[in-house]
């Protein structure tokens, strides 16, 4: 049986399903994650989410805009060092499982690490340096015969299954810091250049380290060429000047890994944003540019504008941001101190990606409370780890909230998309592959900020306190 309603009451009807509908979709709410720089909030979502409501005509407002679309991103975390890993295989299965869940997972306040770096043989901060082929002074093996994945096999690889057990999808790349000091001129871990006779068998040690770690699961999606190559001071290190680094690609590894059937890409610099020139140069050399995917970088040194220079030179290459400490060490009565996060937000987690970067990692995952191990003769005695590990407990410091603001709500394959700068609140905004905007805003300012986020002709109120950070999602 139907009932014919009378005209006025279907208007009245329609009209209230059309209001509801527009009013839906103006209030959209906005969720919001917050880190106080006085600490009285550390990656915390708030229980009140923001409004969007009618567009307010405001001075200060970061409008957000989806139909400009830049770079696909490829992830945000850490490096997986040694040290880093030996101190997770340590730790009981319990708590193990626990801070790999809390690091890799995206459940609850667990943050979503999505992109880790690993060290070809030793960095400086494992307790010693080794590599993969090491030989007694005066013995070479230039066949690689005794080619072994060696101590990565009781740190590196079982945390690293383990990781992939959470998250499958992980990327991965590796940076060497030395050859095996017998493919050197001054045979030893620390500096000195490859020798150019052993070019190609170096070039075969790279390959049988990707062959090798995907034969123990682990798939290697990129490498660099060397960490820090005009460093030569760490142990290990490697002086690899631009001209050498191009001969080697272009002769050698290129060929080699079209050769093998090799997908993992190569990546070139790897070394602080004073040098665009290093990159810029390499990528000019036709036969080296081929086999190239893009040029990664460090900010010790530079500007991070540096690297939208190198993109304009080779726009059909791709940035990377690979690593930057990020410590902070007033750990006396931590917990009334602030916590200055605001800087490396708006340098690294806004700076990169706003530079055309892929992906930003941080240096490094984890230490124990007196920033070890590390190397002789140059390691590092003051990286802190994002997470510092004492036996089976675990405390979470600056660069892991600094990387948590970012990693687990910018999923990969997301898009940077349009947002204005503004010199106290800097920002930068994406759209993920499931349609939410993600905004992240750093308060750099010794003031509290109020803005507006404007977002289709909506816009909803927000505040900060100074030196404080948030991220904004809605859909």
């Amino acid at each position: 049986m139907s009932m014919q309603l009378p005209l006025k009451l279907k208007i009245c009807i329609c009209s209230f399903f059309l209001a509801t509908a527009s009013n839906a979709q103006t209030n959209t709410n906005i969720l919001l994650w917050l880190t106080n720089g006085d600490r009285s909030a550390l990656f915390e979502q708030q229980s009140k989410p923001l409004n969007f409501t009618a567009e307010k005509n405001t001075s200060k407002k970061i409008i957000v805009d989806d139909k400009k679309t830049y770079q696909q991103m490829d992830g945000f975390g850490f490096a997986l060092t040694g040290g880093s890993a030996m101190h997770i295989i340590r730790m009981n299965t319990s708590a193990r499982n626990l801070l790999l869940h809390q690091l890799f997972d995206t459940t609850g306040n667990d943050i979503g690490v999505s992109y880790l770096r690993l060290s070809i043989g030793s960095s400086d901060l494992n307790e010693r340096p080794f590599t993969y082929d090491d030989m007694n002074a005066n013995e070479t093996d230039t066949s690689l015969l005794h080619f072994d994945l060696g101590e990565d096999k009781t740190d590196v690889i079982p945390v690293m299954k383990e990781i992939l057990a959470i998250n499958p999808n992980i990327k991965i790349l590796g940076s060497p810091w030395s050859p095996p000091a017998w493919m050197k001129t001054n045979k030893d871990t620390r500096g000195g250049r490859l020798k150019p006779e052993y070019y190609s068998m170096y070039a075969r040690y790279l390959v049988k380290y990707i062959q090798q770690m995907r034969e123990a699961g682990i798939k290697i999606d990129a490498i660099t060429i060397q960490n820090e190559p005009l460093h030569a001071g760490n142990n290990p290190s490697l002086l690899l000047v631009a001209p050498d680094e191009a001969e080697f690609i272009k002769n050698y590894l290129g060929p080699l890994f079209q050769q093998n059937n090799i997908s993992t890409k190569i990546i070139i610099y790897d070394h602080n944003a004073d040098r665009p020139d290093y990159p810029i140069s390499i990528l000019n050399d036709a036969d080296a540019k081929q086999y190239i995917d893009g040029s990664a970088f460090h900010l010790y040194g530079g500007t991070i504008d540096a690297l939208t220079d190198v993109h304009d030179a080779h726009p059909d290459r791709n940035i990377y941001f690979t690593e930057q400490m990020v410590v902070q060490f007033n750990r006396k009565n931590n917990t009334n101190k602030g916590i200055d996060i605001s800087y490396p937000i708006n340098d690294l987690m806004i700076g990169a990606p706003r530079n055309w970067s892929k992906n930003v990692l941080l240096w490094n995952l984890a230490a124990d409370p007196q920033f070890k191990p590390y190397t002789d003769r140059g390691g590092c005695d003051m990286c802190q780890g994002a997470v510092t590990i004492d036996k089976d407990s675990s405390f979470d410091n600056l660069a892991y909230y600094t990387t948590a603001h970012v990693s687990k709500f910018v999923r990969p394959g997301s898009f940077r998309i349009g947002s204005n700068l503004s010199d106290s609140i800097p920002n930068v905004a994406y759209k993920t592959p499931t349609g939410e905007k993600v905004l992240i805003v750093a308060n750099i300012s010794n003031q509290p900020q109020s803005f507006e986020i404007a977002y289709h002709k909506k816009s909803a109120t927000a505040f900060l306190k100074p030196h404080s950070v948030a991220t904004y999602i809605w859909k």
